[in-house]
């Protein structure tokens, strides 16, 4: 039975390898696609316009895919992998899983009327997930939110050096904010003018 019992160890451990490498490249993903989205509309020009004006019609859609993958991906590794989530990890939590619903209901609906309200959840979760992610890279930061059985400052794991589970929550609450704020149907049209009106 032992060598049973390690053959289904390592299976574990090679499909939690895999998925943590999965959920890595899907943060740095919408990253990078949030950097590319704010270039294309702070800079302007025909590419741009044409870029934002093409991304305006998923402004609800993808935040909503982006925090229901967060909250699954999170559920997946506390619940099936163990990992036990710290005091930020839980604020995070609020604030993901709320967007998670309302921007999946939102999107359903097309009601850009939760823009504001989203706004404000996806910044507050920018904000805790960011000191999260450095008082991993600074542990003597730690202001003592968290408990010694659960510290905030040792990640479980390291995928290339710098994606944890921290920095996965701030790509995805990176992602919504950019969205929401960038990807108004309103901006393309007078991108690059003298006389382009605050977002809303």
């Amino acid at each position: 039975m032992l060598p049973i019992e390690r053959v289904i160890g390592t299976l574990n451990s090679v499909a939690n390898e895999a998925f943590e490498m999965f959920f890595a490249l899907l943060a740095i993903l919408a990253l990078v696609g949030s950097v590319t989205l704010l270039i294309a509309r702070y800079l302007g020009g025909s590419i741009g316009r044409t870029l934002v004006t093409g991304v305006a019609p998923l402004r609800l859609v993808v935040p909503a895919l982006v925090t229901s993958v967060a909250m699954l991906g999170s559920l997946y590794f506390s619940e099936v992998v163990g990992y036990r989530p710290c005091v930020l990890c839980w604020y995070q939590r609020i604030a993901m899983y709320a967007l998670a619903i309302v921007l999946v209901i939102a999107a359903l609906r097309k009601d850009r009327a939760i823009v504001p309200y989203a706004m404000v959840l996806a910044g507050l979760g920018t904000v805790i997930s960011s000191y999260h992610w450095l008082l991993e890279r600074w542990p003597r930061i730690d202001t003592g939110s968290c408990s010694p059985d659960a510290p905030c400052s040792v990640p479980y794991f390291e995928v290339f050096g710098f994606v944890s589970l921290a920095f996965m929550a701030l790509c995805a609450f990176v992602t919504v904010v950019v969205f929401l704020g960038v990807a108004s149907p309103q901006s393309p049209a007078t991108m690059g003018t003298d006389s382009t009106p605050p977002l809303r």
